[in-house]
């Protein structure tokens, strides 16, 4: 992908292609499936700015945009928005790379998801000290 195609992420955190058993009745993937891969490309990213273990406490709305198809390529491309004490927002978007008819890049939804970091106990953690 140019770095143009998807606004300035050239190294997204997640890629996969959506396969049949990710599809619904209606022929498109699951909204969930998606859901999935959003929750983890964002704690892929959360993980850049230290700890060791991030739960996620919150997403925000998720609108989808366009349908993903079986065969699209998409990329969850991600950054971070704040840092806290024990916390990381970051943005999700995810863009699908469609194959058929013709190959085009469309952004199918974006998300902000909330992680906060915890210890081997699972209780929150200042993310500063895990560094």
């Amino acid at each position: 992908m140019a770095n143009s195609d998807c606004d300035g992420c050239t190294d997204p955190a997640i890629r996969v292609m959506m396969m049949p058993r990710d599809v619904n009745a209606h022929g498109t993937i699951f909204g969930g499936v998606i859901l999935s891969f959003i929750d983890q490309a964002g704690a892929i990213e959360a993980r850049k700015n230290g700890g060791r273990l991030y739960v996620t406490v919150a997403m925000d709305r998720v609108e989808f945009r366009e349908p993903v198809y079986i065969g699209d390529v998409l990329s969850f491309c991600t950054e971070t928005l704040s840092v806290g004490r024990t916390s990381v927002r970051t943005r999700v978007t995810v863009w699908a790379d469609r194959w058929a008819p013709a190959q085009k890049l469309v952004r199918v939804t974006q998300a902000e998801v909330v992680y906060v970091s915890v210890d081997e106990n699972r209780r929150p953690a200042v993310i500063a000290e895990l560094k």
